[in-house]
């Protein structure tokens, strides 16, 4: 490109590069509306957070200041209910988390391209059950009576026959355990792409070096996915306190729930059956910035480490 064509391109104001460019804008025009509708428009909402709000217009009712945060910090339940939810938010973390990457490793070093599609298959089969159906294959599972490991541990001699699902202190593993399962293997989608990605050279250099098939792995593949990694834990700890609804609603019962209310729950309790619609909304708002907050923090300390970050 010549000089003078240089100069003419950085001329162009930002109206002249839109209608040059029109097409392009307009595919955004469809999501940029979405986005806007359904995710800042929402936000005029969060002022009943601050009112004392009975309902019609969100823009009615006195303003009250903090006195729904400070309603629910004194509340009984508040430190049961963000305790659950952090509990359960971390040990899907930390039990979670790198099961994707484990599977995705291993896939990618299987030699048998048959048994690669088998396990694909049946890892990535469980994403496409409902959370409803899910559940209910739950509870069939651990029926005190009918149940597969009831049974099992009673033909074993392991135990007597017990109700797992009001078991408040086998909430969070039953929980957790059969979300791992739902969806590792749809979450190593991602992994095993990026792995396709590597230069097979670098291999065939490493086994004409005498690497093994594991320091292959160590050295090769892992730091190949570990930015890829870092981002979704980045994202994974942004949202450390959003605690599905549906599943731990429909898995909640009055035996467990010492141990299964979390704050999406508490919320809907307080907000849609109790009709407290500001303080249900200061309870969200707190949820929404701790987790804002946790995640500059993350990605502030992800930089710090690494070249890896969000932003």
């Amino acid at each position: 490109m010549s000089t003078t064509a240089l100069a003419k391109r950085k001329k162009r104001t930002p109206l002249q590069k839109i209608v040059r460019h029109w097409q392009w804008y307009l595919l955004l025009l469809l999501p940029l509306t979405w986005l806007v509708i359904f995710r800042y428009t929402p936000m005029i909402g969060i002022q009943i957070a601050f009112r004392d709000y009975r309902g019609g217009s969100i823009f009615a009712g006195d303003w009250v200041g903090l006195k729904h945060f400070q309603n629910f910090f004194r509340s009984p339940a508040s430190a049961n209910v963000i305790g659950n939810t952090m509990g359960i938010s971390l040990y899907n973390l930390v039990a979670g988390f790198p099961l994707p990457i484990i599977l995705a490793l291993l896939l990618n070093a299987c030699v048998s391209v048959r048994l690669k599609k088998s396990v694909q298959m049946i890892t990535y089969a469980p994403y496409f059950i409902s959370t409803v159906v899910m559940v209910g294959i739950l509870q069939q599972l651990v029926h005190p009576q009918f149940g597969i490991i009831n049974n099992f541990m009673k033909m074993m001699g392991l135990g007597n026959i017990m109700n797992i699902m009001a078991d408040p202190g086998l909430f969070k593993s039953v929980f957790v355990w059969s979300g791992i399962w739902q969806f590792t293997g749809y979450s190593s989608i991602m992994y095993i792409a990026v792995l396709s990605g590597v230069d097979p050279t670098l291999h065939e250099a490493a086994v004409v070096d005498g690497a093994t098939r594991l320091k292959r792995i160590l050295y090769i593949d892992l730091p190949m996915i570990i930015p890829t990694a870092t981002i979704l834990l980045i994202l994974n700890v942004g949202q450390i306190m959003n605690v599905g609804f549906e599943k731990v609603f429909l898995m909640q019962n009055t035996m467990n729930q010492s141990s299964s209310d979390v704050i999406s729950t508490f919320v809907y309790r307080r907000g849609l059956e109790g009709a407290q619609f500001s303080f249900a909304a200061a309870v969200g708002l707190f949820n929404s910035v701790i987790n804002m907050i946790l995640l500059v923090i993350v990605n502030q300390i992800a930089r710090k480490l690494g070249d890896t970050s969000l932003w």
